[in-house]
């Protein structure tokens, strides 16, 4: 089995997949800023018991602690359970909710008035770079008509054209995700440095 878990976002996502690749469970909540509050006691829930043999965490880009609750959660399971652990794009996984066959740009609030954007084709492989920038900016580099994920609105205003789908990324489509995709470095994946500093030394 397959573990997937997603807190790149004000979702806490995680999903279940047998070893066919098939969604045997999953759970997604809106929770906003408690991910470390609920994302452990939505695993026990999930899992009911049962061990993955691999386990698949978002690596972003996104909310900064909230990538680190779900990569600390991931790491520590992966070595309870001595199994593989991979990280994946948080983005790709936002634009896999997309049924369609066209392009499809994802968009996240990036703080400061910026947006995290990629795009992507029908297969989910990315067709852009991954830029963090100002919505009109980020306007510029996005030509897919599909725009997805909470930034959607913002980006397709910029634009003047195009379609906003505002939605959150789901754990349950993980598998959807191009292999090199799902094969990051189990660390985070920042388009700029985090707000939060280490204090320097005195």
């Amino acid at each position: 089995m397959i573990l997937a878990i997603d807190t790149s976002t004000a979702a806490c996502s995680a999903a279940l997949f047998d070893s066919d690749g098939q969604c045997i469970a999953h759970r997604d909540e809106v929770i906003g800023r408690g991910h470390s509050e609920r994302l452990v006691p939505m695993l026990d829930e999930l899992l009911d018991g049962r061990q993955a043999d691999g386990i698949l965490v978002g690596v972003g880009p996104g909310s900064f602690t909230g990538i680190r609750v779900g990569i600390a959660a991931a790491q520590g399971l992966a070595i309870a359970w001595n199994c593989e652990l991979s990280g994946m794009s948080s983005l790709a996984l936002l634009a896999a909710g997309d049924s369609g066959d066209g392009d499809v740009a994802a968009a996240v609030d990036g703080g400061h008035g910026e947006l995290f954007v990629q795009q992507f084709d029908a297969r989910l492989r990315p067709t852009t770079d991954m830029f963090n920038l100002p919505p009109d900016e980020a306007a510029d580099c996005i030509g897919a008509e599909l725009v997805i994920g909470p930034g959607a609105g913002a980006l397709v205003d910029a634009r003047g054209s195009g379609r906003a789908v505002e939605a959150l990324p789901s754990a349950r489509n993980a598998l959807r995700l191009p292999e090199e995709l799902r094969s990051f470095p189990p660390r985070p994946v920042y388009a700029r440095a985090p707000d939060a500093r280490a204090r320097s030394a005195a």
